[in-house]
């Protein structure tokens, strides 16, 4: 590249830095003005209520002892917590199976069972659920936080559930690999427990999704459904658009200057990473909330909020350590170099964790509304792994995607509504996804009201191709995660020059009693063992509370006074967004200028190979479906059934959940038509046919009497055909002009006379459709 055509591209960086920061400015402007208004009309329609100025000074004075006293309760919840070592915050009784502290190679996780409540029956063959929490700083527990939640849905659906915990303080010497090998003997533990059981589905949320995924490639024969849930997969990836800024986090390994600064505070810590560092950058992101919104709205609800906002908080303010070696490994692998999707990440065998091998089906849930793993980060690494259609068909995969509107990030996980939407409809469908045929569906649900009013739901999937996704998810067609093999690279370098010139003195001045006193007196700790039964100068809060307590009469009616209080409350949220807003742009636009042109100058899009990874090629270049076309006339009533399939069904078109139920029954009641396989093994065969048929449909159907030249396996293919359309289930829908002339073209390539239908039709229990 000469210096004209670099400077060319750095001009045009700074124009396109210049653009996006102008036009976010000019969105956070227009959202502030918006909240002004808004704020200011509620003001106006309020404001002119009557008002008693002595009982609004009671109000207040009342409610700010509470608001003070709920804090201390919450000190000393954290305190009482810190001296037991914290435990889940299950809501559920539970009982440990396996304690990892006790391997060969310790581990601090441990497998445990959840007891059903009191009126729950559990099924012990019916499919078990195995649900992995993120250790991302904060303790486990939020996938059984309350009720309605994972855990719930699954009991209450029957299935024995367990979960993977895990203690605040790791192992000596334990490391991520060895993390995931305890947990595949946990995953064959609960497969003894239920040998009569499917295959236990994993449900993996954030950090923990990631985590199931590395442990269903490794041992891909012993996983069921995979469930991920805001899993940062893809973490380079996100949305840079000319609008408001939505993906901030992941500029802060190249704005920090990449994995030294996690390595530092390890060893600041004497070898040990304070997870209260990862939950202070979570609160970063939105500091309206942190610093005051959820303290406003405990005051403003200070009659009714305590207990919500005491039990959130025994799970937001328990903080969990990592070694050095943990820390190190995922910001080398995933924040930073984002390998894990590309093979370069080994096992304990030096064996790659390759996500291909995984070939159970797998749920990808994200939600728009999520600035922590935004759905970019959630589904790009399928692009990255497959490439095509062609290579998820090839291989017998199913993914499903099913993407939220707006729910934030934690959300995903503790939401109420969530848990009684996404998840129960996820829970309800996870067998039925294992009979679907492979490829990339899109999971639909409808809410509708029935005639008593009670909200009923509506599944239907749709089937893509990954191109079109991809497109539509990165319309910049992924040019904005180039800059990031630059922030690798200068990161590598801090690294090399950390552990050379700073590490060795770090580490000789760091030890166990500093260690402790930097871990308690970090803002996020200090804050609530300050405001807690430890501060001697807070004794007198607890009986003013009380005494508060028992003459303390709600205002009912608020007047003039509460309404400028919500106002000025409103206005100073809406100023910390806007900060927000500003900051976020700031970052974008000098991490682009930074590491934008520093790309530029060493590479070229082309160079990178992402860039030419998703152009548009003809798929009859790629290998595995050279080698599907090259055994068109190969194979027997497996492959001739398979395709036959494949020659009837309806592309492009929503297929309700009613109608893959009906292929399940359909599938179990005629088994003696159907060959007995391996569910994953008949999607790959599936797959492959899929190929043939998409790419050359003549020759496919040419090539059906190749396949079936024994006599019987023909009369055979012929007699389902016909005991299908027998079938009343099947006649509810009527077939389409195109699949009528279908049939007729099959049975004349195949010109031998059909047996009678081997069973009497049933009386249809519903409108579905067979293909």
């Amino acid at each position: 590249m000469t210096y004209a055509d670099q400077l060319a591209r750095s001009q045009d960086i700074a124009g396109k830095v210049t653009r996006v920061f102008q036009k976010r400015a000019q969105t956070a402007q227009q959202q502030y003005d918006e909240r002004f208004r808004a704020a200011g009309k509620r003001l106006l329609d309020n404001g002119r209520a009557s008002s008693n100025g002595y009982e609004d000074a009671v109000d207040v004075f009342q409610r700010s002892i509470l608001f003070w006293d709920t804090l201390r309760r919450r000190g000393n919840q954290f305190v009482e917590q810190a001296k037991r070592g914290s435990e889940p915050v299950l809501h559920f009784e539970y009982e440990m199976l396996l304690d990892g502290r006790g391997f060969s190679r310790p581990v601090n996780y441990a497998l445990l069972r959840i007891v059903p409540p009191q009126g729950v029956v559990i099924d012990d063959k019916k499919r078990p659920y195995l649900i992995i929490d993120p250790r991302a700083g904060h303790g486990p527990g939020i996938g059984g936080f309350k009720d309605d939640s994972q855990v719930g849905v699954a009991l209450r659906a029957g299935h024995p559930v367990y979960f993977v915990t895990f203690f605040r303080d790791p192992q000596p010497g334990q490391t991520l690999l060895d993390v995931c090998a305890a947990e595949q003997r946990f995953v064959k533990h609960v497969r003894a427990l239920h040998p009569e059981s499917r295959k236990p589905a994993i449900v993996g949320n954030c950090q923990g999704g990631w985590a199931a995924m590395m442990l269903a490639s490794s041992e891909p024969d012993e996983t069921g459904p995979l469930v991920i849930n805001g899993a940062p997969m893809s973490y380079w990836s996100g949305a840079w658009s000319e609008g408001e800024g939505d993906n901030p986090m992941r500029y802060s390994g190249g704005m920090l200057g990449g994995t030294w600064l996690a390595s530092f505070t390890a060893d600041l810590g004497n070898g040990k990473f304070d997870g209260a560092h990862l939950v202070q950058n979570f609160e970063a992101l939105n500091p309206a909330n942190s610093l005051w919104d959820k303290y406003y709205h405990l005051y403003a609800n200070i009659d009714s909020e305590p207990p919500r906002f005491l039990d959130f908080e025994r799970w937001w303010g328990a903080y969990y350590l990592m070694n050095r070696d943990e820390i190190e490994w995922i910001t080398r692998n995933l924040f930073v170099g984002n390998k894990l999707w590309s093979g370069e990440v080994r096992g304990m065998e030096g064996v790659s964790f390759d996500l291909r091998a995984i070939k159970s089906p797998i749920v990808l849930f994200a939600s728009l509304g999520d600035n922590i793993t935004p759905p970019q980060q959630a589904f790009n690494w399928v692009a990255d792994v497959y490439g095509s259609t062609e290579e998820i068909k090839s291989r017998g995969q199913v993914i499903v995607g099913l993407m939220h509107q707006d729910i934030g990030h934690l959300g995903i996980f503790v939401s109420g509504k969530v848990a009684k939407k996404e998840y129960t409809q996820i829970a309800s469908v996870l067998e039925a996804i294992e009979s679907f045929p492979p490829g990339l569906y899109g999971m639909e649900i409808a809410e509708r009201k029935t005639a008593d009013g009670a909200t009923e739901y509506d599944v239907s999937f749709r089937e893509h191709r990954l191109e079109e996704v991809v497109a539509r998810f990165n319309r910049f067609e992924r040019v904005d995660e180039l800059p990031f093999k630059a922030v690798q690279q200068v990161s590598d370098f801090n690294q090399r020059a950390y552990e050379l010139f700073a590490q060795p003195f770090v580490q000789a001045i760091s030890n166990d009693v500093t260690a402790t006193w930097l871990r308690q007196f970090h803002p996020l700790r200090a804050q609530r063992w300050m405001v807690s039964d430890m501060n001697p100068w807070l004794a007198w809060l607890g009986p003013a509370a009380d005494a508060v307590k028992a003459a303390r009469k709600p205002d009912a009616a608020p007047g003039a006074w509460h309404a400028a209080e919500h106002f000025g409350s409103d206005m100073l949220s809406a100023g910390l967004d806007f900060y927000r807003a500003m900051r976020d742009a700031a970052t974008e636009s000098l991490f682009f200028s930074i590491y934008g042109n520093m790309f530029s100058t060493h590479h070229t899009q082309t160079a990178d190979g992402r860039a030419a990874r998703h152009e548009p090629a003809d798929p009859r270049d790629l290998p595995f479906v050279q080698e599907a076309l090259a055994g068109i006339a190969r194979g027997g009533y497996p492959e001739a059934l398979a395709r036959v399939a494949c020659l009837l069904v309806q592309h492009d078109q929503p297929i309700p959940f009613a109608r893959m139920l009906l292929r399940q029954e359909l599938t179990r009641e005629y088994a003696q038509y159907v060959p007995q396989m391996p569910p994953d093994a008949w999607r790959r065969l599936r797959g492959e046919q899929e190929i043939v048929v998409r790419l050359e449909p003549e020759q496919a159907l040419a090539a059906l009497p190749e396949l079936l030249r024994d006599t019987d396996d023909r009369k055979k293919l012929l007699t389902f055909i016909d005991t299908l359309l027998a079938d009343s289930r099947v006649q509810s829908v009527e077939p389409t002009a195109g699949q009528r002339e279908m049939l007729a073209r099959i049975r004349a390539v195949l010109p031998v006379q059909a047996a009678k239908p081997a069973k009497q039709p049933r009386q249809a229990k519903g409108s579905a459709q067979a293909h």
